[in-house]
């Protein structure tokens, strides 16, 4: 049936059928799963009601005469109650007075029986393709409520286009992908850039921030809830599972969730399967999940505050963003993107950061990564007035670090270690990459060799002091 072999991608929808026919009744319980949707079938206005009032349905299919009551009852019923659910009326009693009230009461489609299975999955897949576009503008709104940039990876260094190698690799699979790196390093981005190089970027692409989100309305936000679910629970309401079907789901800051949400989001990713709060039965959604944190998941892992299992099965694929100050080199490029940015134009010329801009640019450490030096650049343009930003326009703490380089070292404490572990001459020469490394080895010396410990007093993610030592060599605590 052409159903069974189209090619085209299908929406499942949660299709609720009344007829009183009992072949009708049976031959629907066989089809619409065929042709991909769940259903759920009743043979009287009352019983239809009663299913109504347990589940979320996306479509009705009813009949208008039955025994026992009319299917204008039923449409009575959902459009008081569910108005988002569709209405398709079917009848073989049906005249020009019942179709006129069908449009009346805002029926989606009116069709006169006898009615093919070729009708009814055509009706389907444009009530699909309506809420697939509902979705879309539920999600483009989000998207424009945060005024977001265009999800362009800006950088030529080493790491950056390992990062994007790893996207092309896995941007056209479906599988999960989990983003590593610091707050304000760009992993919305990461994401986003993964779903518009996958086959789902026609679809939504829905982005939410785990740690956002009140305790006790996670739940909700994530799959949905029926009208008076709870308290304040006014109508029905789709969860982002829902509202990207089709799509991607963006779960950033994941290491936020607490246990009891880890479980059903642990759920979904096994069944595919989520129900919105209130309702008895789940329903399937097509959505890919990509994660991201700047938490070490393997040590929550350990310390008991993330499920192991729910952690491998996110890990499928794992990209690490590197913070800003392992990137030095991009920030010329990055800079003058966001300038242009904030300007609102398409491209701005080099001369907008003299050499001596960009030397103070990169001898600060930025803890806040891309989102510091976007707040630096706004305060800087600010000041030149939109012309060539000099040192002077520069918030006064990055000229301060940026005079008092050479002290840097000298901050934390006591005299640092060499790499050989002997102390360093007062006065000597160093470059900055010499005296982070001075400090990594005084650190993990202190802690002997414990490196969650050394990490956690740095400042920096565990991954990243494994990079540092990882590029260097010659001492003990390489391995």
């Amino acid at each position: 049936m052409e159903w069974a072999v189209s090619s085209k991608k299908r929406h499942s929808l949660r299709v609720l059928f009344v007829d009183d026919e009992n072949s009708i009744a049976e031959l629907m319980r066989s089809e619409l799963p065929r042709m991909g949707h769940t259903a759920t079938v009743r043979q009287s206005p009352g019983a239809a009601i009663e299913a109504i009032q347990k589940n979320v349905f996306d479509a009705a299919i009813i009949d208008l005469r039955m025994p026992g009551g009319s299917g204008w009852d039923v449409i009575d019923y959902l459009r008081e109650h569910c108005p988002e659910t569709v209405c398709v009326i079917s009848t073989g009693h049906g005249d020009r007075d019942d179709a006129i009230r069908a449009i009346r009461m805002g029926a989606y489609d009116f069709l006169p029986k006898p009615v093919s299975l070729f009708e009814i999955s055509n009706v389907l897949d444009r009530i699909a393709e309506k809420k697939s576009l509902q979705n879309k503008t539920r999600a483009l709104e989000g998207r424009l409520q945060r005024v977001e940039g265009r999800s362009d990876l800006i950088g030529t260094s080493a790491s950056m286009l390992r990062v994007q190698k790893l996207i092309d690799r896995i941007a056209p699979t479906d599988s999960a992908v989990l983003i590593l790196g610091e707050t304000g390093t760009g992993k919305e981005m990461v994401a986003r850039r993964i779903h518009e190089q996958s086959e789902r970027r026609a679809e939504p692409f829905v982005a939410v921030n785990c740690g956002a989100i009140p305790e006790n309305l996670v739940e909700s936000e994530f799959f949905g809830h029926r009208k008076g679910a709870f308290t304040g629970a006014d109508s029905n309401r789709a969860g982002l599972f829902e509202v990207a079907n089709g799509g991607t789901l963006f779960l950033d800051e994941l290491g936020e969730l607490d246990k009891s949400m880890q479980v059903k989001l642990l759920r979904f990713l096994e069944s595919g399967e989520v129900r919105r709060v209130g309702d008895n039965e789940p329903f399937h959604v097509d959505v890919r999940i990509v994660c991201a944190t700047n938490r070490e998941l393997q040590q929550m892992v350990q310390e008991g505050r993330f499920r192991e299992d729910l952690y491998f099965r996110i890990n499928t694929f794992e990209i690490y963003l590197p913070p800003l100050r392992e990137r030095l080199d991009d920030i010329p490029q990055l800079a003058l993107h966001l300038i242009a940015r904030h300007l609102k134009r398409d491209v701005v010329f080099p001369e907008m950061l003299p050499a001596e801009t960009i030397r103070v640019l990169q001898s600060h450490r930025w803890p806040g990564n891309i989102r510091e030096l976007a707040n630096v650049l706004e305060h800087a343009l600010i000041l030149s007035d939109g012309q060539a930003i000099q040192p002077a326009d520069l918030p006064r703490s990055l000229q301060k670090s940026s005079s008092q380089e050479p002290a840097v070292a000298e901050v934390a404490g006591t005299i640092p270690f060499a790499a050989s572990g002997t102390s360093v001459v007062s006065g000597e020469p160093r470059t900055l990459r010499q005296m982070e490394e001075e400090m990594i080895l005084r650190v993990l010396e202190k802690y002997h060799g414990d490196k969650p410990q050394a990490a956690k007093e740095l400042g920096i993610a565990l991954k990243t002091l494994y990079n540092r030592l990882s590029q260097m060599t010659g001492h003990r605590f390489a391995g």
